[in-house]
């Protein structure tokens, strides 16, 4: 099995920004744990500040890969492109939000991407990630 997390804009800074929203752990150092807990699943690991680049990881897994994680950050309520991409691809994607999007601003609510996704995980901090693989698991 194959499965690639997408990270979005600002999430380089996990570990770094706002700890008290997003934890005080480097996403680098969670991602060698999750290659740890699950040695049957080859994981990849992908970090963007560009919507593009997202979008582009997208088409050039969508055809292959056994599932996406997908943490799109602040594109999440802003980007009908990557809804559009996820829509556009086979391979099925789980959206993940390190904070629960529905206790912050009321614009983070809103998510354009959640409704082509497998399922939406928000609130369980980087937690979330090993959810969404377990999700890929089950039949």
């Amino acid at each position: 099995m194959k499965i690639q997390i997408i990270n979005g804009p600002n999430l380089n800074l996990l570990g770094i920004r706002e700890p008290g929203v997003y934890g005080n752990r480097s996403f680098e150092d969670y991602f060698q744990e999750l290659k740890v807990a699950f040695p049957e699943i080859e994981l990849s690991y992908f970090q963007s500040n560009v919507e593009g680049e997202l979008i582009n990881c997208l088409h050039e897994g969508g055809f292959s890969l056994d599932g996406f994680i997908l943490n799109a950050g602040g594109y999440t309520h802003t980007s009908v492109a990557l809804a559009d991409a996820i829509s556009g691809i086979n391979t099925p994607v789980v959206e993940v939000h390190v904070s629960n999007i529905y206790a912050r601003e009321e614009y983070r609510h809103t998510s354009l991407t959640g409704k082509n996704c497998k399922g939406v995980l928000t609130g369980f901090g980087l937690d979330g990630y090993r959810l969404a693989i377990e999700s890929f698991l089950k039949p």
